[in-house]
């Protein structure tokens, strides 16, 4: 897999044999100063479609706050437990005034190796648990995913999302974020900041992986976080119109859109949408495009009964388009497993390797291959 910032060079070397597209699909169209509605033929234009996306997101989960005056990490250890393959720290760090993350650092043993060392931003799905789910400690199986990815060589933080996990007891009435989804790309992005403050950790080589609840928190937090070089989304997406959540949940939260407009989601979508999806300013394949040209790797299962997949196959088929012109069409890829809501083996070892490829790490002996 090539390196993502390549593939400006040859963007910009080609760009005048551009000529406007036919009938472009609305991805590819963004409004200029004008308001006027134009085609996105340039990286130019490509950018300024970008922002507008990551606009309608504010609109939808509130601005991101401003990170040009952050406080110190002030890391603290609570507890250390060591493997034969790493060292799992329990830590507490300051993401801003008043506001603490717990999470999980996984340090892991690598003989013969000198140099930094890539790492991953893994993010837990729905349960108390919180991090413990990534360690291990989930009901389910194939949920272990920070665990593995330490034992395969990668340094790992695994920090609890708001209303779980050492956060059960989060208020998010009187917390300064507009949604607990806002809430969590800014604690991803300050858990980004401390892998970055650490010596042993490559900055060119930090990537996201998440599963239900973590695989569009993953998706969110790369979207506006560049740092985050490669995604990878398991069973966290679909299509708005394809979200299925079941005649008892849909009547529990008030209509199809009503479990993301939980606060601790994205409490706007009711209060300021009224739960009309016509009417929110983004999707899907839009925050996919985002994240293009960098590698992103979904698992889909054919049987996922929270996020149907024939609304991947459409968000993948529109969000293509953003890959295709940034010329990295390899680049997004996605697997649908004969599986319900789950993270199959197999699925998961191609997830795996595609982030061992992407950054040129050779994973450590007696991993999960």
């Amino acid at each position: 897999m090539h390196n993502i910032f390549c593939y400006f060079l040859p963007l910009l070397i080609t760009i005048t044999g551009f000529g406007f597209l036919t009938d472009p699909p609305e991805l590819m169209q963004f409004k200029d100063a004008s308001g006027e509605i134009r085609t996105v033929t340039n990286i130019a234009d490509w950018e300024q479609k970008r922002w507008q996306i990551l606009e309608g997101m504010e609109d939808v989960m509130g601005k991101l706050p401003d990170r040009s005056s952050l406080p110190a990490l002030d890391l603290q250890i609570t507890d250390t437990l060591k493997t034969d393959r790493y060292n799992r720290l329990t830590i507490r760090f300051t993401a801003a005034e008043g506001e603490v993350v717990p999470a999980y650092l996984y340090i892991p043993f690598r003989k013969g190796v000198t140099g930094k060392l890539p790492a991953m931003l893994v993010l837990h799905g729905t349960g108390d648990g919180g991090k413990r789910l990534v360690d291990g400690e989930s009901p389910l199986p194939n949920r272990a995913h920070a665990k593995e990815l330490a034992e395969r060589g990668y340094i790992v933080i695994a920090p609890d999302y708001p209303s779980m996990g050492d956060l059960i007891d989060h208020d998010f009435q009187n917390d300064r974020y507009e949604s607990g989804t806002m809430k969590g790309i800014f604690n991803h992005m300050r858990s980004v900041d401390l892998l970055l403050s650490r010596e042993d950790v490559d900055p060119e080589r930090i990537g996201v992986l998440g599963h239900s609840l973590g695989g569009h928190n993953a998706m969110f937090a790369a979207a506006f976080d560049t740092r985050l070089k490669v995604i990878v989304s398991s069973c966290g997406w679909t299509q708005m119109d394809y979200y299925d959540i079941g005649e008892v949940a849909e009547e529990r939260f008030g209509g199809r859109l009503g479990p993301w407009a939980q606060d601790r989601y994205m409490p706007l979508i009711r209060e300021k949408y009224n739960l009309d999806g016509d009417f929110l300013p983004f999707d899907f394949h839009e925050v996919i495009a985002v994240l293009a040209p960098r590698p992103f790797f979904s698992n889909s299962p054919l049987n996922d009964s929270n996020f149907d997949v024939e609304g991947v196959r459409l968000g993948v088929s529109l969000a293509s388009e953003a890959y295709r012109f940034l010329g990295a069409e390899e680049n997004l890829q996605v697997r649908y497993p004969e599986a319900e809501h789950d993270f199959p083996v197999q699925t998961r070892k191609e997830a795996y390797r595609f982030i061992d490829q992407t950054f040129n790490h050779v994973p450590s002996n007696h991993v999960i291959e």
